[in-house]
């Protein structure tokens, strides 16, 4: 990744005269991992990238298994596994404990969120809390300050790493109580085979493609988007003291997850497109559940809180 990075000038100090600056950004790498070569692969590694590159050659077979009708059912896909599933329940629910859900709709939006295979809702959430409490530091789950191949996807196959800074996992005690959630940690694969078998026995390989590949690739590089450029490219609306950063076009694409420095600033929050030119579909489910009795407790900013992260009041240095 060296030809993407420039090095700081001996002027910014010895003690970073060795490090790499992202261009047009203000991320500096602190540190790489050697990703490939040059460290043990656990058999998990091993399982997780054949798994990946298994999806990524399926994907490949999408222009000549194109039909509309498998066109749609990775869209609808997309939205249900996505939206519903990630960025709703995994994200905004178990995560952050934005809003409150009847028990019974909580498990299915989170069993839309198994299914665009992310992880189970254990280790996703664990994760998702470490990203926040160690946000931009060498704690970070997936920084790019690690380097941009790391927080895009190389944290996923470096079991070692996530071992080495999380092997307690000691964040998740409100999922760990709860059957449901304990079941699909022990059964997470069974579901993942469970959707192909469907899909196939509904329209055969052409919907395995489109239904799992083309679906669930494009989930895989979205939300590896905000990994990086939520963190490296884009604008600040809030003293953070981070480097999360708001892009329009990820808010569009990803459900209202693209407004990351409004996220960072306000984690607890529901909404995440703070303003009203901000699009959130995620916000807007929200907002419907709400108005049919399905949806409470639901947490926003208030206007002490906003002005507490103003940049009219306090200063940060990644600004």
């Amino acid at each position: 990744m060296t030809n993407l990075l420039v090095p700081l000038s001996d002027s910014h100090g010895g003690n970073r005269k060795n490090l790499w600056k992202i261009p047009f950004s203000n991320v500096v790498i602190t540190r790489t991992r050697n990703y490939f070569l040059g460290r043990k692969w656990q058999a998990v590694d091993i399982q997780v990238a054949s798994w990946f590159i298994f999806v990524h050659l399926l994907a490949l077979f999408a222009p000549f298994t194109f039909t509309w009708e498998a066109f749609w059912i990775a869209f609808v896909g997309y939205i249900v596994t996505g939206m519903l599933g990630v960025t709703l329940s995994y994200h905004r629910l178990l995560s952050h404990h934005s809003l409150k859900l009847p028990k019974w709709l909580e498990y299915i939006f989170v069993y839309f969120g198994v299914l665009a295979l992310q992880g189970d809702p254990i280790f996703w959430v664990s994760i998702h809390r470490y990203h926040h409490k160690y946000v931009d530091s060498d704690n970070d789950t997936h920084s790019p300050i690690n380097g941009l191949w790391f927080s895009y996807a190389g944290w996923f196959f470096d079991n070692e790493y996530l071992v080495e800074k999380y092997q307690e996992r000691n964040n998740v005690e409100d999922l760990k109580n709860q059957t449901f959630y304990i079941f699909i940690q022990k059964t997470y694969m069974c579901h993942l085979l469970g959707c192909g078998a469907v899909l196939y026995a509904w329209g055969g390989f052409t919907y395995v493609v489109w239904g799992m590949g083309v679906r669930i690739v494009w989930i895989y590089h979205l939300m590896s988007l905000i990994n990086t450029i939520g963190h490296i490219w884009g604008k600040q609306a809030w003293n953070t003291g981070d480097l999360s950063k708001n892009n329009w076009w990820l808010g569009v694409l990803i459900f209202g997850e693209g407004w990351h420095n409004n996220h960072h600033a306000f984690e607890y929050s529901a909404r995440h497109g703070l303003e009203w030119w901000q699009i959130d579909f995620t916000w807007y489910i929200i907002r419907f559940l709400e108005a049919v009795g399905l949806a409470t407790n639901i947490k926003v900013p208030t206007e002490a809180q906003k002005h507490k992260k103003s940049f009219d009041t306090s200063y940060n240095p990644y600004k």
